[in-house]
């Protein structure tokens, strides 16, 4: 019998860090050896919740750190405190599950990115949508080319935050909720189109709540003659009414309503093709949660580790996603630029 992956959990503050360490748990080919913590109060706040209590805990980050039999560990710090923790694993010649997204300094960035490629190591970032049965199904469309040549894409990602919520973004990050969520759609929009040559962006306080947090945002792409448009507020009414849509020469595909689970999709195509008839078909997709999508990452991750698969996203994607948002946000210039990293 194979010996199980040994791995560990960097951080407990990230939104999604509860989910990813249970995608850990349930994994039968994987041993979680523990979590590490810096923040005392934050670990004794959830060490007895689940799935925090199934866990044992370092007391120092060297013992994981230097743990040989530790091969990856899930970087899950907060935002502000998440590059500086993953280049730790880097240095440590683990591979690392990263959630989103990857900091907001650029050249502390490209550092870690080129001890990721001295290393060899895998580098996943937790872009969840990729694993998402709506998202995998337009993106298969338009790769195939049944839509043909791609001219526009157009994502609306919104969501409710908090005055609380709005304070720990804001008080850190330039570029707010775009800051926050915008990756998750460049993830996709990057996929299907590449670099943009240009990149636009708007951004204000609504509310007034938290006046530095970014909660009413828009930013715009350019693809040769293709454009993107990427939406993002922090206020919308729930449930939120997300969207995505793929404009092509030949159709378009569009998901409908909501994210997670998914709502329907819509696929209009000029002429029957695909086995798909000609007009307006609509698709539906399989129920899925959010944490559904976390074991599918994770299972993708597993394999790669294992040699079993290549990944799903290269890593000059994940550069690519991670330049773009930070022009957008006013990281880096939002002029074109030679690409680094």
């Amino acid at each position: 019998m194979m010996a199980k992956l040994r791995m560990a959990q960097y951080g407990t503050k990230h939104g999604h860090a509860n989910g990813k360490l249970l995608s850990m748990l349930k994994h039968p080919e994987v041993e979680v050896v523990g979590v590490y913590e810096p923040d005392a109060a934050r670990r004794a706040q959830v060490a007895k919740q689940e799935p925090y209590a199934q866990i044992s805990w370092f007391d120092d980050k060297r013992e994981m750190l230097e743990d040989p039999s530790i091969v990856a560990i899930a970087s899950e710090g907060l935002n502000s405190e998440s590059l500086g923790q993953s280049e730790a694993i880097v240095n440590a010649g683990k591979h690392i599950w990263y959630d989103k997204p990857a900091g907001d300094n650029w050249p502390h960035y490209q550092r870690v990115m080129k001890a990721v490629k001295e290393k060899g190591i895998h580098w996943q970032m937790g872009y969840m949508f990729r694993y998402q049965h709506a998202f995998v199904h337009v993106n298969e469309w338009a790769k195939s080319g049944l839509l043909g040549d791609i001219f526009s894409v157009r994502a609306h990602m919104s969501t409710w935050l908090n005055e609380a919520q709005r304070k720990v973004i804001g008080q850190d990050h330039k570029g707010g909720i775009l800051y926050d969520l915008g990756g998750h759609m460049l993830d996709q929009i990057c996929y299907l189109l590449g670099r943009p040559s240009r990149v636009s962006s708007t951004m204000f306080n609504f509310t007034g709540l938290v006046p530095e947090f970014m909660d009413n945002t828009l930013a715009v792409y350019e693809f040769g003659k293709a454009i993107a448009t990427l939406d993002i507020a922090a206020q919308e009414s729930r449930p939120m009414a997300r969207r995505y849509e793929v404009y092509g020469t030949k159709g378009s595909a569009i998901i409908i309503d909501r994210f997670d689970p998914a709502g329907g999709l819509r696929l209009c195509l000029e002429e029957a093709s695909g086995g798909y008839k000609k007009g307006v078909t609509f698709v539906d997709v399989p129920d899925q949660d959010r944490q559904d999508m976390y074991d599918l990452e994770f299972e993708a991750f597993v394999k790669v580790i294992k040699g079993e698969q290549g990944p799903d996203r290269t890593l000059e994607h994940d550069i690519t996603v991670q330049e773009t948002l930070m022009r957008t946000t006013g990281g880096i210039p939002a002029v074109d630029q030679s690409k680094v990293g």
